[in-house]
């Protein structure tokens, strides 16, 4: 899902409430056409190849978690635009302690343009109970449905202080800052106005994609903290 998978200081004692950045994203740029797209162009920062799958571990407010996302190989076309698709499991503890249910599935949907830039198209997204009924489909949307807009996930060449929207519709409104860049990583800070107060770090390794998300609540540390431990 694009799950909510900045640079926000961990580690201190005396952690401090989370400030979102007050900047602007620059005006969410139109969808390029679908020409396009489909040019087999690839973008270090977030590569999406046929096939890789990502696993993270981590604690989501105290509880374990176990996050598996794959390149399925398929292609939705929207918006006129052919889509990657991309599944997304998070598994969480059970309450007893014995194993892990499935507690969100999600399906997101990119697409590379051919001068480098990662588009989110959106996500069909479900979270379950631990009997495996859907409680919840909130979050979902699709680019060009009820006046919802694709944005931009990753741009070709990231630099500090850039600002985008990933997303523009009635339940998602994602942005996100560049705040570090290197040779060899991409760090981000990603908020939302839906969710005042919640601020996720995110760092994306050249040719891997994401390795790190942690996600702060307000005075909370580490409420939700996912790290990459495995891709093939």
């Amino acid at each position: 899902m694009h799950r909510i998978l900045t640079t926000v200081a961990l580690g201190s004692a005396a952690a401090v409430a989370v400030v979102v950045p007050s900047a602007s994203a620059r005006p969410l740029p139109p969808l390029p056409p679908p020409s396009a797209f489909g040019t087999g162009t690839v973008n270090q920062w977030f590569p999406i190849v046929s096939g890789t799958t990502s696993t993270f571990v981590g604690t989501i407010d105290g509880v374990a978690a176990r996050e598996v996302v794959t390149v399925t190989g398929q292609v939705k076309v929207i918006d006129g635009v052919p889509a990657n698709v991309l599944r997304d499991r998070l598994y969480l503890e059970r309450e007893d302690g014995e194993g892990r249910y499935l507690a969100e599935d999600t399906v997101d949907w990119y697409a590379t343009a051919a001068d480098g830039a990662v588009w989110y198209l959106g996500e069909d997204t479900k979270e379950l109970d631990e009997e495996g009924h859907v409680t919840s489909t909130e979050g979902s949307w699709q680019a060009g449905v009820d006046g919802a807009r694709a944005g931009i996930f990753m741009p070709a060449v990231p630099a500090v202080g850039q600002v985008f929207q990933q997303e523009s519709a009635a339940d998602a409104q994602d942005l996100f800052r560049v705040t570090a860049v290197t040779a060899d990583t991409v760090t981000t800070r990603e908020w939302t106005p839906l969710e005042p107060g919640v601020a996720t770090k995110k760092v994306y390794e050249a040719g891997v994609g994401a390795t790190l998300e942690d996600t702060v609540k307000g005075m909370a540390i580490e409420d939700e903290r996912l790290e990459l431990v495995g891709q093939s």
